[in-house]
């Protein structure tokens, strides 16, 4: 279990006294553990990606307003972050291998946007970000 890897980690952290690490960690655990607690029981592997993307998520949006801002301290604050959270995920697929994936799968040209997507998000989950797979199928479509 994903849960576990991050215990571990955050015990190292903790040991290791690294500030941002613990920081980072303890958020996760945290949305983990509510998570699981508001589910009435353990998390599915595909639960878990989703909590963890949503983590990824808010930090480029937090790396995007720092950029925004000119704020180098935060820039790099972030951006390890994304390094942190990202560890957890399962390495992501190239646009090349989400289009083979999506044409396997029954995504073809004239396809509503919305069927496509209802096909390649539970495809992809965790293999790679939204806004990547949402570009790959409007080129297919």
């Amino acid at each position: 279990m994903l849960k576990t890897d991050v215990f571990e980690q955050l015990k190292k952290a903790m040991k290791e006294k690294d500030v941002l690490a613990k920081g980072v960690l303890t958020l996760l655990k945290s949305a983990l553990d509510l998570a699981e607690k508001e589910k009435g029981e353990a998390l599915s592997s595909e639960e878990e990606m989703a909590i963890i993307n949503r983590e990824v998520k808010q930090t480029n949006q937090a790396l995007e307003g720092a950029q925004t801002a000119g704020r180098a301290d935060l820039i790099e604050k972030e951006e390890a972050k994304l390094v942190l959270l990202k560890s957890f995920l399962p390495k992501q697929l190239t646009e090349e291998e989400i289009a083979e994936k999506l044409v396997a799968a029954g995504v073809i040209k004239g396809m509503n946007m919305g069927e496509a997507m209802k096909i390649a998000k539970p495809l992809l989950t965790g293999q790679a970000e939204g806004a990547v797979i949402s570009k790959v199928v409007k080129g297919l479509i």
